[in-house]
């Protein structure tokens, strides 16, 4: 009897140790698999050049320099106020770079009127994406109304996938609306649409912001304009689903 005892314990004994060597491996192997899922890519290069060599592959938004804006100490120096400032149209019809000192005083006191802009690379249809039924693009404010109340201008708006334009862009600006209703304070921000060559829909935007009366809002990221399940022509904007 005292012998079959010894046996059963050495039998619950290596099972055990069977059973938390595998757990431990299996551990281990999800805790890697979620690391890697939740590590943010980084490109060290501000140049708009680089920025229009970067192509999507499968994370929508990357952090620029380390995520650190590159505005210099005149860039943030907030004695005239806040302001806005938009680029002309290129020969393409494109827009360009959006400059502001954001302030509570630029902020829309009334509701968004509707939009009716036609931004180059305009060709939207319903698709399906990530299970959902949606509208493929959406005219993206550069500057979002929330910040400044800036609407039908054609300057402020290009085409956009409904995920760069939320969460994406949307995200990120009301970060910076909920800071400046908040604190009162002023944040510099910079928008730029990134096109490659001659395409008539962006590549993506590059977006920077720094709160200027503290640090608060510190962020410099580029955000792929690309949609789940849908291959974009970034010649003329036309799609194809997937």
């Amino acid at each position: 009897m005292a012998r079959r005892r010894k046996r059963r314990k050495i039998k619950v004994s290596v099972t055990t140790i069977i059973i938390a060597l595998a757990i431990a491996i299996f551990g281990g192997y999800t805790q890697m698999n979620n690391q890697s899922t939740e590590t943010t890519k980084t490109t060290t290069s501000v140049s708009k050049e680089n920025l229009q060599k970067l192509d999507y592959d499968g994370q929508q938004v990357v952090n620029v320099n380390n995520g650190k804006p590159t505005f210099t100490k005149d860039d943030l120096s907030i004695a005239h106020g806040s302001w806005q400032m938009f680029s002309d149209l290129d020969s393409l019809n494109r827009v360009g770079t959006a400059n502001a000192i954001l302030g509570k005083e630029l902020m829309p006191t009334r509701e968004r009127d509707p939009l009716y802009i036609q931004p180059t690379g305009w060709h939207n249809k319903q698709v399906n994406s990530d299970g959902n039924r949606i509208w493929l693009y959406n005219r993206s404010h550069i500057i979002g109304f929330q910040l400044t109340g800036e609407n039908n201008n054609p300057k402020n708006l290009m085409t956009g996938t409904a995920s760069m334009n939320a969460p994406g862009m949307e995200e990120y600006e009301s970060r910076v609306a909920k800071y400046i209703k908040a604190t009162k304070h002023h944040v510099r921000y910079q928008v730029e649409p990134i096109f490659r060559d001659n395409e008539l829909l962006a590549r993506g935007v590059h977006m920077q912001a720094q709160s200027i009366e503290d640090d608060q809002i510190s962020f410099n990221i580029y955000i792929f304009n690309i949609q789940k399940d849908v291959t974009l022509n970034y010649n003329d904007g036309t799609s194809v689903q997937n």
